[in-house]
């Protein structure tokens, strides 16, 4: 298991573990009609390739293939964490935690951030993150819910 920063090139690979952790994982938490509006099939390419360039993530890699990634800004936001539904519980999420706050150490931030999904609000818990508030945003015309959760570092 190897832990690196994004490289150009990796966006259709995010994509496929953004995409299945949604579509197998949260979607024991979300209806089909969330799910779909959540990460649908057709999304634009080009618009996802730019939102990844844009947060330049930390990528897992097993054996050449991408299983997760996520990602911390530069005020202590994390925007995506993702790991795919063909990896789960095989310590990714633990690996790619440790490597934010690594960053968030290097940083100097004193907090970290996440709008959290239903799914992964047990994962963020058990690494000290607390629930500020429940959210409903409202995805391609379609209402879900998640946690603004954070952590005091």
């Amino acid at each position: 298991m190897e832990i690196r920063r994004f490289r150009l090139g990796d966006e259709a690979a995010l994509f496929r573990v953004y995409f299945t952790a949604i579509h197998d994982v949260a979607a024991g938490d979300y209806s089909s009609e969330q799910v779909e509006a959540w990460a649908p099939p057709d999304l634009d390419m080009d618009l996802w390739a730019n939102r990844i360039q844009g947060i330049q993530p930390f990528v897992v890699e097993i054996d050449g293939e991408i299983a997760g990634y996520a990602d911390v800004q530069q005020d202590g936001y994390i925007d995506h964490f993702f790991v795919s539904g063909a990896h789960q519980r095989q310590g990714i999420g633990a690996r790619l935690m440790a490597r934010i706050h690594e960053e968030a150490g290097s940083l100097g931030l004193t907090e970290l951030t996440a709008n959290v999904s239903k799914t992964a609000e047990p994962f963020f818990s058990l690494y000290g993150f607390q629930v500020i508030e429940r959210r409903f945003p409202i995805i391609r015309g379609v209402t879900l819910q998640n946690a603004l959760m954070r952590k005091e570092l």
